[in-house]
């Protein structure tokens, strides 16, 4: 009798699922590919506008303490180091550090544009719905009362673990606009360590690659979520063929359930991933 076959409702089940997937990466994909100065309004960036003076002033008062620590520690003998290429370097390299100490929201607000333009540009055309395979939709149709039982067991574990999933994306995310506005106001103190020596500067290096990781990491984001979502529409693989039919639904739905976690470990590790691929 149908009233024993729930293979209606568990469809219906997994189509609402994947809805909310499919809006959540909707979400995802816009907020990649938005710069974090617009990022709620502008609200957040605000803030960080009106403390980044504090740290323009901290940072350009180090620039010349770390110019006397780095001349220093690199001279030897005053009078052989007051040579013309010597002071020239020397000069170099207070502008440059008094340039970025002054200039880097400016440049960061640079990336934040190019990046979000990248992503856009990937994300573009794209197909990232999630839906279910129509040859398994009509096992699943058909599916008697004792296999449709213990489809509809797995079906609401699915369901909680897509919702789950759904959530941890939006949070890494949110997350990443969190550290970049944190770190931004740090670039003031770490670029005043360029008028020091190599040793000294290395601080405004280390600044520099880790917050390309972060803001490149929109990048790795956007292409895992492509990636893992064609992982999620192709189907399942050719030695499943030999199986029953309840089978392999049953093999597909677990399947959308490793690719949805897979989908979701892999931008939590989008940072580790784009700073090892590039050396950052």
């Amino acid at each position: 009798m149908d009233i024993f076959k729930l293979g209606d409702k568990i469809l219906a089940l997994l189509e609402a699922v994947f809805g909310f997937w499919n809006n959540q990466i909707s979400l995802v994909f816009a907020m990649l590919g938005q710069s974090p100065v617009s990022f709620k309004g502008g609200g957040p960036w605000a803030v960080i506008e009106g403390i980044e003076p504090v740290f323009v002033a901290v940072g350009s008062s180090l620039v010349v303490l770390f110019f006397v620590i780095g001349f220093c520690s690199e001279s030897i003998d005053v009078k052989e180091e007051m040579r013309f290429e010597s002071i020239l370097r020397m000069l170099i390299r207070l502008g440059l550090a008094e340039w970025f100490v002054a200039n880097n929201v400016t440049i960061m607000k640079a990336f934040f544009t190019s990046i979000g333009n990248l992503v856009g540009l990937i994300s573009a055309g794209t197909t990232t719905q999630l839906a279910i395979d129509s040859t398994q939709a009509d096992v699943i149709k058909e599916l008697g009362f004792g296999e449709s039982l213990l489809m509809m067991i797995l079906a609401v574990i699915i369901a909680l673990v897509i919702i789950f999933c759904g959530f941890m994306l939006i949070y890494t995310v949110y997350f990443r606009f969190l550290k970049i506005l944190v770190i931004v106001p740090f670039g003031a103190l770490a670029f005043s360590t360029v008028s020091g020596n190599r040793m000294v500067s290395h601080s405004a290096v280390s600044y520099a690659r880790y917050f390309l990781s972060i803001v490149l990491e929109a990048v790795t984001m956007a292409l895992a979520i492509i990636v893992c979502n064609a992982f999620l529409n192709a189907g399942l693989p050719t030695f499943a063929s030999n199986y029953a039919d309840w089978t392999k639904a049953l093999m597909y739905m677990c399947e959308l359930t490793f690719s949805v976690a897979m989908t979701v470990g892999a931008v939590k590790g989008a940072q580790g991933l784009t700073g090892k691929a590039l050396g950052l």
